[in-house]
């Protein structure tokens, strides 16, 4: 998951209501109710039991949150941030206090804290492990190669938000304590984000053009949802969330979510193959999307000894996901 600084990591238009199922029984797990009808191409609901979770309540995550905060994996945005906000964050809190002191009173109104990349906690790394397990089959029938699974833990009180954004893994986002307002936009929309921006980000972590305008709200998937609930979202997918007070009562105002995010072969391939259509772009060409040309192997080929001789020539260092 990357941001515009980058880590040593209205009414409702389609309003999705929802039954969750039992949750399974024994482990940790991670669901859908059809996996018949799911996708690793398509959005879709998840049903989840991580909210029990020891290691995701409260006193465990701001514990983790002072563990991660020497690298900079504890990360802040300043209040009063809008979803159109451009996406940026700072390893420090924007009025000065002391992490400490930021959840001592994180119920205070637009708190917001995100934790980065806590599978390199070694307590965390088995919950990611563990949640990637419940859900590896239903990825491996479709883009086998799973690698580098990573969590993003967000931590807010309403009102808040995250700006409109795009990340380069596959995300399975999960509610774990309040609620919050997801708003997601299909990943195939090249009128909400043009190719070319998708290569910038892609292969130098821009979100420089990563815009949200008022006109693509009527295109965008929203859910209200719960501890227990989420959503699955491909790589790239536009999203970004809110915080409302309205289910705000004295002793329950702190929403908690976490992204369980990863890469397969298929999001390598195609960052290759971004890599060769910025090349092709700048020579005047309309390169296809990955996924939609016939020529895809020649040109993830090409990709591939692009970005080596990058390396070798340049010193580049590609993001993870290549």
């Amino acid at each position: 998951m990357d941001t515009a600084e980058q880590i040593a990591v209205p009414e409702t238009a389609n309003q999705v209501k929802s039954d969750q199922p039992a949750a399974p029984t024994g482990r940790f797990k991670v669901w859908v109710e059809d996996e018949t009808d799911f996708s690793l191409n398509s959005i879709s609901l998840l049903g989840h039991n991580f909210y029990e979770h020891p290691l995701l309540q409260l006193d465990q995550l701001e514990a983790l949150a002072h563990r991660l905060l020497p690298s900079k994996q504890c990360r802040f945005i300043a209040p009063g941030a809008k979803q159109s906000s451009k996406f940026i964050h700072h390893a420090e809190s924007p009025d000065g206090r002391d992490l400490s002191d930021v959840f001592a009173n994180i119920s205070e109104p637009g708190s917001w804290v995100a934790l980065y990349n806590a599978e390199t906690d070694p307590q965390y790394a088995g919950l990611v492990n563990e949640a990637i397990s419940s859900v590896e089959h239903l990825v491996d029938r479709e883009q086998p190669g799973i690698f580098s699974p990573q969590a993003f833990i967000f931590i807010s009180a309403p009102p808040s938000v995250t700006p409109f954004h795009i990340d380069r893994e596959n995300n399975f986002w999960l509610q774990i304590h309040g609620r919050k307002i997801m708003n997601v936009w299909d990943s195939h929309d090249r009128g909400i984000i043009p190719a070319h921006t998708v290569e910038s980000f892609i292969i130098d972590g821009s979100l420089h053009d990563v815009i949200l305008k008022d006109e693509f709200m009527d295109a965008r998937h929203e859910w209200d949802l719960g501890p227990g609930e989420g959503v699955y979202f491909p790589s790239t997918s536009p999203h970004s969330t809110r915080t409302e007070n309205t289910w705000v009562t004295p002793d329950n105002g702190v929403t908690v979510s976490i992204g369980i995010v990863f890469y397969t072969k298929t999001t390598r391939r195609h960052a290759y193959i971004h890599s060769l259509n910025r090349l092709l772009r700048r020579f005047g060409l309309s390169p296809r999307f990955p996924g939609e040309s016939p020529f895809d192997g020649i040109k993830f080929g090409l990709g591939r000894l692009l970005v080596g001789l990058k390396k070798w020539l340049r010193g580049y260092k590609p993001p993870t996901g290549y």
